[in-house]
This record gives structure tokens, sequence and C-alpha cells, in this order.
């Protein structure tokens, strides 16, 4: 789900946009209301590309290049479209110690995607996250929404064939 380029997205008739500037008005279009109008973006376009930026801030009146710093900076936003399915491999001390990079290692040979990235065919999303917060069931995942815990290499590939039905 792109975001369109419209002259104006608040008098666009794509509802997602009608979204985005509720949750602006209903903060007063503040520039405290910055990030849950990001979240909101988020939600509704699945990412948050440029002309999304560029309309929180105007709408916001806050430099665009703040807006891109917040969006940026914390994980739980994302600047280009994810996969059908994601894979987030929790990447904290424990988890990397019991596995966690031979489970990025294994889902790179085995579906072509590095952490970061999505494969070519939009099905499956390899993301990592600091930390969380499961260490005892290290070597940790959430693939759609779903924490795994205590993975091995095949199970977590086992997982994955199963989502993104291959």
């Amino acid at each position: 789900m792109e975001t369109a380029v419209v002259e104006n997205p608040a008098t666009s008739k794509d509802t997602r946009w009608k979204l985005l500037t509720a949750t602006m008005r209903r903060h007063g279009n503040r520039p405290h209301a910055l990030i849950e109008s990001l979240h909101t973006a988020q939600e509704a376009f699945g990412y948050i590309d440029d002309v999304a930026m560029k309309y929180v801030a105007e709408s916001l009146r806050v430099p665009l290049s703040k807006v891109y710093g917040v969006a940026t900076f914390y994980h739980y936003f994302t600047l280009k479209p994810q996969g059908k399915h994601t894979c987030v491999v929790c990447t904290g001390t424990a988890c990397y110690i019991k596995g966690a990079g031979q489970l990025l290692q294994a889902m790179e040979e085995k579906y072509g995607v590095s952490a970061g990235e999505t494969t070519e065919d939009g099905e499956l999303s390899v993301l990592t996250a600091r930390c969380f917060g499961c260490c005892g069931l290290a070597p940790a995942a959430v693939i759609d929404g779903a924490v795994a815990g205590k993975l091995t290499v095949a199970e977590t590939l086992e997982r994955l064939d199963k989502v993104i039905g291959k």
C-alpha cells in the first residue's frame, strides 16, 4: 500500500489521509502530536514515505528534518513498504549468544533476504530489534506478531515456510 502522490493530502478522498488529518486535528495541529501522527501514518499506509513526512511537517509546523529524525530514530517506524509477513529477530545479548545470528544467516541463505530487507516477491520482511525483554526464551523472534522462543534454525525456517506458504 503506497501513499499516492496528491497535491493536497488534506483534501484527498483517500480515507488513509483523512485518518492522519483527523489525528493531527484532534491534537490541534500542534508539534507535540508528532509521534502519534507518525504512528497513524504508519498504521494507515504500512510505512512512512516522503509525502507523508512532508504533510505531517507542514500540518504540525515542525521542520521536516525533525520529522525525519523522529521517524528514523524509533525502530517501530519504517520508511519503506514491508512484506506481507514479518519476522523480527531479537539481537539482544542473550538472543545473540544463543543463536540469533545463525537464524538471520539461515533466512538470508534460504529466502535471499538480509535483516532490514524484504524479499523480492514482497512476501517476507526480516527485521531486528535490540531486545524483546524475554531473555529466558533466547533466541526469540516475533513472526507475524506472535512471539516464538528457544528457536532453532530448523524450527524458524519451518515456521516461516508455514506463514509464507512454501
